[in-house]
C-alpha cells in the first residue's frame, strides 16, 4: 500500500470525505470542539463509514506540523489520477477541451502554491505546472491552503521547464507570460485560444530563460502606487480574464 500522507482543515479534509473517502485511513478529530461544523463533519465522516480517532489539540499539531489543524486531521491514501502531463494533454484534445494551464516559475511559498492551487480549481484551469527546482511541492500545508484544490488539479513538477514549455509550444498551446515592463496589458491578450499563462514569483518574476521561451508578455495595469500583485492574486486576476473571454466567445 501507497505510503498515506496528511491532510488537516475541515476544507482539505471534507474535500476528501467528500469525493473519495475509501482512500480515507483514519481521522483524528478534537473531542473539545463540540460547534456545528464540528458535529456536521463528523456526521458526514459517520456516514461514510470512516474511523474517526478523538485527540488533543497538541496531537494534532504534532500530526500534521501545525497548530491551523482548526481540530481535524486526516491520514489518507493518494489518489491515483493523471500520471503525466502529456497524458492529461491528449485526454484533452480527445475530449475537445481548450487547455488553460497555469505555469508558476520559482514560487516557493507553500502558502502562495496552496493559493494558487485553489485558485485554479475554481477558474478551471486544467493543471498546475512548476520546475522540480526552486519550486514548493505539495504539503500538508499546501493542502490546507488550498481548500481541496489540492487534491482536484494535477499539479506537475518537470525536471526543465522551458523545455516543458516548448513542448507545449508544438502542442499549438500559446505560452503568454506575466512581466510589469510588458508592452500590453492582460485585456489586450486573446485567451480564448489554448493557453498557458505563466507568472513568477513575486519580486524577481520569471527566471530569464522561461521569459525568453514565452510566446508573448503581458502585464496587469496597476492603478495605485503598489508595483504588483501577489503571485496567488495575480494568477486569480490572469485566469479569470481567460475564463472571462472564454465564457464572451461561447456566447
Amino acid at each position: 500500500m501507497s505510503t498515506a500522507r496528511v491532510l488537516f482543515g475541515f476544507h482539505a479534509v471534507g474535500v476528501r470525505l467528500k469525493t473519495a473517502p475509501t482512500s480515507i485511513v483514519e481521522v483524528y478529530a478534537d473531542p473539545t470542539r463540540r460547534d456545528a461544523r464540528m458535529k456536521q463533519f463528523l456526521a458526514r465522516a459517520a456516514e461514510a463509514g470512516v474511523r474517526v480517532i478523538e485527540a488533543d489539540g497538541l496531537r494534532l499539531a504534532k500530526l500534521c506540523g501545525s497548530h491551523g489543524h482548526q481540530g481535524v486531521v486526516a491520514r489518507v491514501q493518494p489518489i491515483e489520477g493523471v500520471r503525466t502531463l502529456d497524458e492529461l494533454l491528449d485526454d484533452l484534445q480527445e475530449q475537445g477541451e481548450v487547455p488553460l494551464l497555469l505555469v508558476l516559475d520559482g514560487v516557493t511559498d507553500p502558502h502562495n502554491l496552496g493559493a494558487c492551487l485553489r485558485v485554479a480549481d475554481g477558474a478551471g484551469a486544467q493543471a498546475v505546472i512548476a520546475p522540480k527546482d526552486h519550486a514548493a511541492g505539495i504539503n500538508a500545508t499546501v493542502a490546507k491552503v488550498a481548500s481541496g484544490a489540492a487534491e482536484t488539479v494535477p499539479y506537475f513538477m518537470v525536471t526543465n521547464l522551458a523545455r516543458t514549455l516548448n513542448e507545449l509550444k508544438e502542442r499549438g498551446i500559446w505560452v503568454t507570460g506575466t512581466a510589469d515592463d510588458a508592452g500590453q496589458t492582460l485585456y489586450d491578450a486573446d485567451l480564448t485560444v489554448p493557453t498557458a499563462l505563466v507568472l513568477g514569483a513575486e519580486g524577481p518574476g520569471m527566471r530569464q530563460l522561461t521569459r525568453k521561451t514565452c510566446d508573448a508578455l503581458v502585464r496587469i495595469p496597476m492603478q495605485g502606487p503598489v508595483e504588483s500583485l501577489n503571485v496567488s492574486v495575480a494568477s486569480g486576476v490572469c485566469l479569470y480574464e481567460a475564463r472571462r473571454q472564454r465564457l464572451a466567445a461561447a456566447r
